[in-house]
């Protein structure tokens, strides 16, 4: 460990690999809210939270489990489902007055394609305005899940089609039917969340 007077130890959230406080000071100053999206290990977590002195608050939040409420079967964490919460939580966003928002990636890379920038599509779809260039966006058979259902269509061998699609076969989806149900969820997301 380095030592001497002009030593300076780095904050704990920051040793333990936590927080960008350079990055988070940048978007706490800022006036507008941050899109916060969060992957754990089984879920997705989008916030739109605004920084005061005393702390954050939360202004809208979804996360999910609330995408079992409008039917959902697919993964939980996948690039679909990152759409669709971004796509519940921009309306939940609107509902409480917030127009434009910015991208809070916490000590992810941005990566072309990844389900953050699915999420953020959907909340731009939702009507939130969250600045992000067009290209880093993924693509739209991506989202609805085509490219998943293709994969699922060309595998020949009936036990590593079990094996690999084991989640959604036990919640009864066929991965070829995943563009089907993603578009009916979509619409009962539009119709249901003001």
């Amino acid at each position: 460990m380095a030592k001497g007077p002009r030593y300076r130890v780095a904050y704990r959230r920051r040793r333990e690999g936590k927080t960008d406080y350079q990055a988070r000071r940048t978007l706490a100053t800022s006036e507008r809210p941050r899109f916060v999206v969060r992957p754990s290990n089984k879920n997705l977590i989008i916030q739109l939270v605004t920084s005061k002195v005393e702390g954050d608050y939360v202004l809208a939040q979804t996360n999910s489990k609330e995408l079992e409420g409008y039917g959902w079967l697919g993964g939980k964490k996948g690039t679909s489902a990152a759409y669709l919460l971004g796509l519940i939580a921009g309306k939940k966003a609107s509902k409480e007055g917030i127009e434009e928002a910015n991208l809070d990636l916490g000590l992810k890379r941005p990566t072309k394609g990844s389900k953050i920038f699915a999420a953020v599509k959907g909340a731009q779809d939702a009507g939130l305005y969250v600045p992000c260039d067009v290209d880093i966006l993924p693509e739209v058979n991506k989202i609805e899940g085509k490219v998943l259902a293709e994969y699922a269509a060309s595998i020949k061998d009936l036990e590593e089609y079990n094996y690999i699609f084991s989640g959604y076969l036990k919640r009864g989806l066929r991965p070829q039917d995943l563009p089907e149900h993603f578009e009916s969820v979509k619409a009962k997301i539009e119709a249901n969340v003001q």
